[in-house]
């Protein structure tokens, strides 16, 4: 019987590579779609005239209309913005209101004031900034990408062989397709499309595995927890067929009732720790 303090305490604090913090390819890849376009807004910075000099910029160069909203880190080509009694959205692929709107919306926003007064010297450096600055939000993306790397890693370890005897990204339907099982249980009747990170065939049982890293709180590990721990009761009394959940990070510090709650009802809840103290090769019956 193992001890839910104990057992916690392991959890990591990161499992981060070099690449998780930034993606520079990722960062210089957006900035090259519109390189040129920012080079010719260039002719903007320290405008003694700026109003008029952007409207002559947009007129002969209307391709740098989609540049804009990146200078205020938002990725959209539309924008809206509220004034009394009504509401504009603002199209940046190409103009639905007139030029005076878009200079309306530039002097607001304050770029006029940006590129007018020096504040910065170079639009391409100063989306390159940008661009780094918005691919931190992809850092929880790539800590996922980074749990399952790690447990397929210990897959392979296993002796599994992707495509084969396990794989990646399946849902229900598509299990109970390849395999002739019955998961209504755990679809809500089919109604429920569950996709699981991994799928390993074992002799006599299907394992549906679910793997993530929280590195820091929030309301994300408590609906985790309780979602998981809905599903383990609804798969329990399957015979063909086993739900397996390796979690780590100490996000769970904050959310340990809840994942107490699930540990308390799931068989089979692991850490990093767990896997590599081999629990696979002994949950995993090939």
């Amino acid at each position: 019987m193992r001890n839910f303090e104990e057992w916690i305490a392991g959890f990591r604090e990161s499992i981060a590579d070099y690449k998780y913090y930034i993606d520079f390819p990722k960062v210089f890849g957006n900035v090259d779609k519109v390189r040129v376009e920012l080079n010719i807004l260039n002719s903007l910075v320290g405008s003694h005239d700026i109003e008029t000099d952007f409207e002559r910029i947009i007129t002969a160069y209307p391709e740098t209309l989609k540049c804009i909203p990146i200078l205020i880190a938002k990725r959209e080509s539309e924008l809206s913005v509220t004034e009394p009694g009504i509401t504009l959205r603002y199209n940046f692929k190409e103009l639905n209101y007139s030029l005076d709107k878009y200079k309306t919306f530039m002097r607001e926003t304050g770029l006029f004031d940006l590129l007018q007064h020096h504040i910065i010297s170079n639009l391409v450096d100063y989306v390159t900034g940008v661009e780094a600055g918005l691919d931190s939000n992809g850092r929880k993306n790539r800590g996922g990408d980074a749990m399952e790397n790690l447990v397929e890693k210990f897959l392979v370890k296993n002796g599994l062989i992707r495509g084969e005897t396990y794989f990646k990204e399946i849902t229900i339907s598509s299990i109970e397709e390849k395999w002739g099982i019955d998961l209504s249980s755990i679809s809500n009747k089919g109604k429920a499309e569950k996709r699981f990170d991994f799928v390993v065939k074992g002799k006599e049982c299907i394992y549906g595995i679910e793997t993530n890293l929280y590195s820091s709180g929030g309301s994300k590990p408590n609906e985790t927890a309780r979602s998981y721990k809905t599903l383990a009761l609804e798969a329990k009394d399957l015979k063909y067929f086993k739900f397996v959940w390796i979690t780590d990070g100490l996000g769970w510090k904050s959310a340990k009732n809840n994942l107490l709650e699930t540990y308390e009802v799931m068989e089979d809840v692991y850490s990093i720790a767990d896997l590599e103290a081999g629990i696979l090769s002994r949950v995993l019956i090939l």
